[in-house]
């Protein structure tokens, strides 16, 4: 492996679109890289070229770990839930369930979100309302505004509603059990497909709690941070960069940079790539450290961590100043 392919990897979006809005898959293991000596490959192909420099201790014959996404929700999203690991390996014979995280970056005044279960409930109680089409009054909606983030646990029913565009960051699933589509038929003219009986063995049953997340702002190598999310499958942040060159180390880990406005460079040794609004770059783990700068003014952008480590990210709040109680609250979000 050459210093010249340890850069940062611009890749290729895959849109998609759907009878309820779209999708930007900004960071997911078939999308090509744009840019650079390895321009015209995919991330699956860079797992196998670069192994442990693209990963580190991440098993290179298995998935990139994470998809990130940007949806825009004309309409409700279909109700649904996703398995956990153990599920996912037992009955799917995939590698992992989906654990996934929203950060909410705009919405309207009447914007909503399902989230769990209004009341405790159980498999017999979901089963007969699902066949006497009263499910939706047992669904917990939560209004929602720009700049708040939530944590979605497999087992965890929701939905997003209309209005809203976000970010998503999901363990890299395609498994998703539909469980009510709003009556709505797809583009054959036909009811989309349900998956009630699978979703019946992966619920979470117990009345959902769960609301917008408390982030921690701090500042961190010179970087205005909050961290948003800090599941054990990834560290999800809000980052502000100004145009004084500012230094992240990967700490072994490849690092996920999403620009929110034009002008997001990113170097690492000597080559460099500069990010357009919304575009996406991996870092690989073994460009060990990489400077980031705003062209002009300050440019805020995404940055996701894979996997999560939680001791690097304690040592980080305790280095900045944020009080133990602060750090302890917001780890106790994602137990």
């Amino acid at each position: 492996m050459s210093n010249d392919s340890l850069y940062p990897y611009i890749l290729e979006p895959k849109e998609t679109t759907a009878i309820w809005g779209g999708e930007s898959w900004k960071c997911w293991d078939e999308n090509q890289v744009r840019n650079g000596p390895l321009a015209g490959k995919r991330l699956s192909e860079l797992r196998a070229l670069l192994g442990s420099g693209l990963l580190g201790d991440i098993d290179a014959t298995h998935l990139f770990p994470v998809l990130t996404k940007i949806i825009t929700a004309n309409d409700w999203l279909s109700v649904q839930v996703h398995p956990n690991d153990a599920y996912a390996q037992r009955v799917e014979h995939q590698q992992n369930g989906k654990t996934e995280s929203w950060y909410i970056f705009s919405a309207r005044p009447d914007a909503q979100l399902v989230l769990g279960w209004m009341k405790d409930a159980s498999r017999a109680e979901y089963e007969r309302r699902v066949k006497d089409g009263t499910l939706g009054d047992l669904l917990r909606r939560v209004p929602v505004k720009a700049g708040e983030a939530f944590y979605l646990p497999a087992g965890m029913l929701h939905a997003i509603g209309a209005g809203i565009v976000l970010f998503e960051t999901q363990q890299a699933s395609d498994l998703t059990y539909r469980i009510f589509d709003w009556n709505r038929l797809g583009a054959d003219g036909k009811p989309r497909q349900l998956a009630v009986d699978k979703a019946a063995d992966v619920l979470d049953y117990r009345a959902c709690t769960r609301g917008a997340l408390a982030p921690v702002d701090y500042t961190f190598e010179s970087l205005e941070r909050r961290v948003l999310i800090a599941d054990r499958h990834f560290v999800v942040e809000r980052v502000v960069a100004t145009n004084e060159p500012s230094s992240i180390a990967t700490h072994d880990r490849p690092l996920i940079f999403m620009a929110l406005a034009h002008g997001l460079s990113i170097d690492c040794d000597s080559a460099g790539v500069v990010l357009g609004a919304n575009e996406c770059a991996v870092v690989p783990a073994a460009a060990k450290r990489c400077s980031v700068y705003a062209r002009d003014g300050t440019v805020s952008f995404m940055l996701v961590t894979v996997p999560a480590d939680e001791r690097t990210l304690r040592a980080q709040l305790l280095a900045a100043g944020v009080d133990q109680s602060q750090i302890d609250s917001f780890a106790e979000q994602f137990a």
